[in-house]
């Protein structure tokens, strides 16, 4: 039986807000605005009524529906939990409104996608797939459009056979170079189910080694849609510490969930390759991108915008996963913006790699910023979340993940990500630590030193960067680019712009060194790379047509960066394209230990003849 619902008052900026390439699909549905149409002669039916039922964490599941009264704007929602009545809401903001619908769909299609005669017959059948998220499903017909949204009819529940498995594995390095982490979501809370990681050497004894638990709740949320129609719960979040590993080794592991009576739940065997010991000269690859977001396999959502950006990468990726030893992902990691149960699907489509690889991440606007939070800049990206669900849903080697910058070290890189949303000028206590790890390194050990942050903090020739007349994030360069001279920072990486570019060694505007493809003796400056187009939409990030001396390769589409340490001395970048994997531009380095101790512009200390 369906129960009569109420409108749920939530904040007008987020119904009303424009289209943008960041926008959350989800947002577009005007949740507050829906009313009951129910027909008694329309219907939904989705079938098969159970899924994973040999372990599968994603299922295509078929949705069959009718309404006597179709039209072209008619869509399906897919809602989890599958009663999404009264019962569960909770009042928000004018008290007199007691919300009903209390919830936004996970996803959502219309109903004449694939189905041409629809709008004459009103039958229709849609192939969704679903992933396991620990809450049943239900799939509702509405009519109106995304706008004024009238309930129709409600199908049947599915669920998981186990819908609390645990699921989405993340690897990411550790604190130290031999501990690997690995970061998993279950529905067990630590009181339900002990969790743990079974694992050894390829081949080997195996151990278990403990895991913590970690989750956060509707009061975690800064604000709306996050705390209102956003919210759901994201479950439980583990996080287990693998150390003393062997470098290079190959290593098996599986996630386990010890119940009360004994009984074991097991998640699928997975298996990483260990970090190489610090300094290693082994060919070591690492991949870099920003913006991606999730799209969905189905096609539902995303008009586009995320496709087939975000899923092309993905491919691409995985298909090169053997020639791939990390990944950094430098913010705007899915675009949930207060839509919680999109971090369930970002996990599940990146699970192929971050299951394999380290994934390390950093924090963007689209995570982090929420105003009157503590965040640099007080915009409304994050959809309220401000910050939580990525510091909780990744590991970073932070000393403090709320504020998410931190250092870590593989084989012959040193990489120092900074988070352009918190307070980085001179004086903070990120601009210390940016000083410290870029200070720190060995670089006989780890020659290659790369600086990675979301926003553009030193060059991009975007147009809304040169409207400002700053080419950069205000007070992005001022200070930083001394730093990156002085410590002779290789490489600085940018998400942000939605698409490519690469500098010429740079400093304080000018060229140091022509762009070339070929790049042999002493540091001479940075070379700093855009590289913010691996999903999200293009259409705000067109590059100036102004002729801009330290422009030296720009491209308008979507794609990632790869960067392999040859040795101590060789270093191979190439910029690939997601539609296809090819390689569209490229340059190497070529450099000795005493070229990194020759001084350049602004980079060694004060020295004089006087004896």
């Amino acid at each position: 039986m369906i129960r009569l619902w109420v409108v749920v008052t939530w904040l007008v900026l987020w119904a009303a807000a424009a289209v943008h390439p960041g926008e959350q699909p989800l947002s577009r549905i005007a949740v507050e605005r829906m009313v009951l149409a129910v027909n008694e002669s329309a219907h939904v039916r989705a079938s098969p009524l159970v899924l994973g039922l040999k372990g599968e964490t994603n299922e295509w599941v078929e949705v069959e529906f009718f309404n006597p009264n179709p039209s072209n704007t008619d869509w399906v929602g897919v809602f989890s939990p599958a009663d999404f009545s009264s019962a569960i809401c909770e009042a928000y903001g004018v008290p007199q409104y007691y919300p009903m619908l209390c919830t936004a769909p996970i996803k959502y299609q219309y109903a004449n996608f694939n189905n041409n005669g629809y709008s004459k017959s009103g039958k229709g059948k849609l192939k969704l797939q679903l992933i396991n998220q620990r809450e049943d499903f239900s799939f509702a017909l509405f009519s109106g459009g995304l706008e004024n949204p009238k309930l129709v009819a409600v199908s049947n529940k599915i669920a998981f056979a186990n819908p609390k498995a645990p699921v989405y594995p993340r690897l990411a390095q550790g604190k130290s170079w031999n501990e690997m982490t690995v970061t998993w979501t279950s529905g067990y809370d630590f009181k339900e189910a002990v969790p743990f990681v079974e694992w050894g050497a390829k081949g080997g004894q195996r151990v278990l080694s403990p895991a913590g638990t970690l989750t956060f709740d509707r009061n975690s949320m800064c604000g709306a849609p996050a705390r209102t129609v956003g919210w759901r719960h994201p479950g439980y979040i583990h996080t287990s510490y693998l150390k003393e590993l062997w470098p290079d080794s190959l290593y098996t592991y599986r996630l386990g969930h010890r119940l009360p009576n004994g009984t074991h739940i097991w998640s699928k065997s997975y298996s990483f390759k260990a970090s190489p010991y610090p300094g290693q000269d082994s060919v070591q690859r690492v991949v870099i991108f920003g913006d991606m977001g999730k799209a969905e396999a189905d096609g539902s959502n995303e008009f586009n915008d995320f496709q087939p950006g975000s899923l092309n990468t993905t491919y691409q990726i995985i298909r090169d996963l053997k020639n791939i030893d990390m990944v950094v992902h430098i913010g705007d990691i899915c675009y949930a913006n207060g839509y919680l149960s999109q971090w369930d699907q970002f996990t599940a489509q990146i699970e192929p790699i971050a299951s394999t690889v380290p994934y390390m991440i950093g924090m963007g606007n689209h995570e982090r910023d929420w105003p009157g939070t503590g965040s640099f800049y007080g915009n409304l990206d994050s959809g309220g979340e401000c910050g939580v669900p990525a510091q909780t849903v990744f590991y970073t080697p932070a000393e403090n993940r709320a504020k998410l910058w931190y250092a870590t070290d593989y084989g012959m890189f040193r990489f120092c990500i900074a988070n352009t949303e918190e307070d980085w000028r001179p004086g903070t206590e990120q601009y210390k630590f940016i000083e410290q790890c870029l200070s720190s390194v060995d670089r006989q050990k780890q020659p290659w030193l790369i600086f990675l942050a979301h926003r553009v903090l030193g060059y991009s020739s975007c147009t809304f960067y040169e409207e400002e007349g700053t080419f950069e994030e205000p007070m992005g360069r001022e200070s930083l680019q001394e730093l990156w001279q002085k410590y002779k920072v290789d490489l600085a990486f940018y998400g942000h712009v939605h698409n490519y570019e690469r500098t010429c060694p740079v400093y304080q505007n000018k060229c140091v060194v022509s762009g070339s493809d070929h790049y042999s003796g002493p540091f001479t400056a940075t070379t700093h790379v855009v590289v913010g187009g691996a999903g999200a939409g293009t259409s705000d990030s067109e590059f100036t047509t102004s002729n801009i001396k330290w422009s030296y390769y720009r491209d308008f589409d979507y794609g990632f960066v790869k960067l392999t340490a040859l040795n101590h001395s060789s270093l191979l970048f190439e910029y690939k394209k997601s539609s296809d994997g090819n390689v569209y531009d490229h340059f190497t380095i070529s450099r000795d230990y005493r070229d990194i101790l020759a001084c350049s512009i602004d980079n060694c200390p004060r020295t004089t003849l006087a004896t």
